[in-house]
């Protein structure tokens, strides 16, 4: 198998919320190849972050893509919304609507990259006959709703289970992992199949000089 280029998406979840644009700029300029966004409704999580018009603020301050990750329900009636603000890729989970294989090609059809996301406890067969309407897949490795959870290494033959049909396809499709990951659980991710790492506090801890530094120690697994 081909050695893969992984992905590092910081997630501001964990960073300085009064200056988001300042903090994309500044992950941006230390190495990061995506700027992950977690959108939260307190609802389908038991959280709530930001909405459009947050997105629509960090967009011009950063040219890398907007990787949003929408934990909302129902996710169809704010697709358009996240993709106007600034959204490159749109992410969203099979519970979050009645029927995943039409809202992943209406995010193709307003011209974002379509992707699912699994919760720990999502089969990953839910996607096994649609894989051409996949453009993106994540894999939660903690339960979503707040950042700075413990890796959960059940998750890590998930992964594997989703690299083999990936693989099968033949196609290019990013396979993201959130939740937990550190240098440490990088590696084991990697390993396993990831191409993508989003990553918060393991990003963001020690302020703007650390970044370039907790970065690169991600891409080293």
């Amino acid at each position: 198998m081909p050695q893969r280029a992984t992905i590092i998406a910081p997630s501001i979840l964990s960073a300085d919320f009064a200056k988001l644009g300042e903090e994309g700029e500044a992950v941006q300029a230390a190495g990061a190849d995506w700027l992950h966004v977690d959108v939260m409704d307190g609802h389908f999580v038991p959280n709530i972050t930001i909405g459009p018009e947050v997105v629509k603020a960090i967009k011009p301050h950063v040219t890398i893509p907007v990787d949003v990750h929408l934990m909302i329900s129902p996710v169809d009636p704010y697709l358009e919304a996240f993709r106007d603000a600034g959204a490159d890729h749109l992410l969203i989970h099979p519970e979050a609507g009645p029927h995943l294989n039409r809202s992943l090609r209406h995010i193709r059809k307003l011209g974002a990259k379509a992707g699912v996301v699994f919760n720990p406890s999502t089969d990953p067969s839910v996607i096994r006959w649609m894989m051409d309407d996949v453009d993106q897949v994540l894999v939660m490795s903690i339960n979503p709703g707040f950042g700075g959870q413990t890796f959960m290494p059940s998750q890590l033959a998930k992964i594997s289970a989703l690299r083999a049909m990936i693989d099968e396809t033949g196609r290019d499709i990013p396979l993201e992992v959130d939740g937990g990951v550190t240098p440490e659980t990088a590696k084991l991710c990697v390993e396993a199949g990831a191409t993508a790492l989003v990553a918060g506090t393991a990003v963001f801890r020690g302020g703007p000089m650390a970044y370039a530094a907790n970065i690169a120690a991600l891409r080293g697994a």
